[in-house]
């Protein structure tokens, strides 16, 4: 029987979801509210993972452990890394990375952990087809794109920081937990999808930006996550 694990890093990228299902029962492991119930009509346990990749990568593996999760899905917002990826639209991962490691001094590539043999986390292909397809059917004023997703424990509004990212990893969106939850998941031989609406570019606006746009990014991502529940 399949369990969803729903991971958003804060309040606003869980509440709607939260608001919609049917909760059987609560439970908090390492300060996180787990909450296990049904939503459109699929067995899930959603959870506020707090912001930032260690937060991420525990919250994943608790959701493994205790919770036997079949699925992981992240849902939240990111700063774009291309330009013809605009606020509001959504990105889909192919697979995931740490732009923040550096281990180059021994041999390995920029953004590889070591002794993990991957630079980049693969995400499921079925997810990220069927995640990409119901964007297509239930947020239709926006664009879709399918590629990959780098996390830091940076918040990037530096326009210098972000060209840095872009050349050496060729990303499509940037933000701080994605890449973590993908880590866990790998290691767990758990499927998962990211799923990130676009807050802002990523560069000497997104200060400006986020703040005004994280709302209605979030809700993007909430539809398309409660939308493709049954067909997982």
């Amino acid at each position: 029987m399949k369990r969803v694990g729903i991971i958003g890093a804060m309040a606003l990228e869980v509440e709607e979801l939260k608001s919609k299902m049917e909760i059987t029962r609560k439970e908090e492991r390492a300060s996180m509210e787990f909450l296990e119930g049904m939503l459109n009509g699929t067995d899930v346990v959603i959870v506020q993972s707090g912001i930032g990749k260690v937060n991420a990568a525990l919250c994943t593996q608790i959701l493994c452990d205790m919770f036997d999760v079949t699925h992981i899905i992240n849902t939240g917002v990111a700063g774009s890394l291309k330009n013809e990826i605009n606020i509001g639209d959504i990105v889909v991962s192919t697979d995931a990375l740490h732009h923040d490691v550096d281990v180059r001094v021994f041999g390995y590539p920029l953004g590889e952990v070591p002794q993990m043999g991957c630079l980049a986390f693969p995400a499921d292909e079925k997810l990220n087809a069927l995640a990409v397809e119901c964007c297509k059917e239930v947020n239709k004023d926006i664009s879709v794109y399918s590629g990959r997703i780098v996390s830091g424990d940076q918040f990037i509004s530096d326009k210098q920081v972000k060209d840095n990212i872009i050349s050496n990893f060729d990303g499509f969106c940037v933000e701080m937990e994605g890449a973590s939850i993908a880590h866990a998941a790998y290691l767990n031989h758990v499927p998962f999808v990211i799923i990130r609406a676009i807050s802002d570019k990523a560069d000497d606006s997104a200060e400006m930006d986020y703040p005004t746009f994280e709302k209605a990014a979030a809700a993007h991502s909430a539809a398309l996550v409660e939308h493709m529940l049954p067909m997982i």
